[in-house]
């Protein structure tokens, strides 16, 4: 999601969000400014939790010179959804032979061949690169932004620009021909957008506005909201996980596969407003009837159907996928 200036002085904060299978794991507080695309190495690469995604995607706007490299090299899937992707492959499908030698009926020609050499050449003076962001020696969001920046130009740019191609040519290739990997990417950035609608209901306070000026408080604002948002996604998919139990020692698969494709991001039936009291004498709350209504649930004839899932599965290890998105939310 793209956040604009908050004023007409061109003044504003945004919270990037990192968010895997619908828990947002990570956030920074960056500018309205900044391009999204140089704070996703730093949102995966800080991302401390136990959750730990393989494959990250974000719209267009995560994208750049570099990110496909940086990912692979670091062990993550870039993959995007770009606006416009015929328009992508026309312009940016490189290939290792030159694109006379593909045939009159290749259904996407390359722009041009790679320049593996180069990539060989510099390979050395990238690693430096590729530890510098490791070892956090520099700002990673500052360095990421300069590595992409088309002002700059030198063999050692040129070379990592060139291995981005490399695996930016496959990928554009694989999400042409793969029906699952775009459902996958579109569900991804779903969940993303979704999240930033409950966060907002979720900072109803003062119409959702922020109200603090320094850095500090602005980021213990951004780190509540966050909080209680993870809070009432625990509490949804406890619910969600009892009455999954519940179906199977039921003997209800159905039932059960059901719930399994609900998504726990879901606050309708939550009152924000209002006076909260926090005291020993506060009555538990009464989860076993909440699960009871849950089971009683007869869901309508079209929504009996239950979603694929949705971890991309390599080909080569049947290995399962976990995807991750970024996006970014307004505070202001």
């Amino acid at each position: 999601m793209r956040a604009m200036p908050s004023s007409i002085l061109g003044k504003g904060v945004v919270a990037a969000t990192l968010v895997a299978n619908n828990a947002p794991i990570n956030a920074e507080l960056i500018s309205a400014h900044d391009h999204e695309s140089q704070w996703v190495f730093d949102l995966l690469f800080n991302n401390t939790t136990d959750i730990q995604s393989t494959i990250h995607s974000t719209d267009t706007h995560g994208t750049n010179q570099v990110n496909f490299g940086l990912l692979k090299v670091f062990g993550w899937t870039f993959a995007p959804r770009y606006a416009d992707i015929y328009d992508k492959i026309r312009t940016a499908l490189y290939g290792f032979r030159h694109p006379s030698q593909y045939g009159a009926d290749a259904l996407f020609r390359p722009v041009r061949k790679l320049k593996t050499d180069l990539i060989i050449n510099q390979w050395d003076n990238m690693q430096r690169i590729f530890v510098s962001l490791a070892r956090k020696t520099t700002t990673q969001s500052v360095l990421i932004s300069k590595l992409s920046s088309s002002k700059r130009r030198n063999p050692m740019l040129q070379g990592l620009w060139e291995y981005d191609h490399v695996h930016r040519s496959g990928y554009l290739l694989k999400y042409v021909d793969s029906e699952r990997l775009r459902r996958n990417v579109q569900k991804a950035l779903n969940r993303g957008e979704q999240y930033q609608q409950m966060k907002r209901a979720v900072s109803h306070a003062n119409a959702g506005r922020l109200r603090y000026t320094s850095e500090d408080e602005q980021a213990l604002w951004s780190e509540c909201s966050r909080l209680l948002a993870n809070a009432l996604l625990f509490y949804n998919m406890l619910l969600l996980s009892e009455a999954i139990a519940r179906k199977e020692a039921q003997g209800d698969a159905a039932g059960a596969a059901f719930l399994r494709a609900v998504s726990p991001i879901a606050w309708t039936y939550i009152n924000f407003f209002g006076r909260f009291a926090f005291n020993e004498d506060t009555e538990a709350v009464p989860l076993a009837a909440f699960v009871e209504m849950m089971t009683q649930y007869r869901p309508r004839p079209h929504d009996q159907t239950i979603e694929e899932p949705d971890d991309e599965e390599s080909p080569a290890t049947k290995e399962k996928h976990m995807f991750a998105v970024s996006n970014r939310g307004a505070l202001d």
